[in-house]
């Protein structure tokens, strides 16, 4: 009786887990020729958003030495890191791979 109900309950455990699985395709899941041939524009990704410190305070000597991040209470500016979104996104064939940042198109 101890086996079968041992059996049952990671059996629930077991189908639990699996079903919080997520549905997106990550290339590093992948093996063999499906790795090889991965279409990354057929398949949906989730953009990760990064955080930076705007304005940090450069500490220098002897306050370097004696600073205490657990104690610092100022507030932080963070701003958005946007990675990809420019006009060259947009560009396919020639125009992307003959694409200068530093020649602005008047529109």
């Amino acid at each position: 009786m101890k086996k079968i109900a041992l059996i049952l309950g990671s059996l629930f455990i077991s189908l639990g887990a699996f079903a919080q699985e997520d549905k997106i395709v990550k290339r590093s899941d992948l093996k063999g020729p499906a790795y090889k041939n991965y279409k990354p524009w057929k398949h949906k990704t989730i953009p990760t958003v990064v955080y930076t410190v705007e304005r940090a305070e450069k500490v220098t000597g002897p306050a370097y030495k004696n600073y205490k991040p657990w104690r610092d209470d100022s507030k932080k500016e963070l701003a958005v890191v946007e990675i990809g979104k420019s006009e060259r996104q947009k560009l396919k064939g020639p125009a992307y791979k003959n694409y200068k940042p530093w020649k602005k198109k008047a529109k």
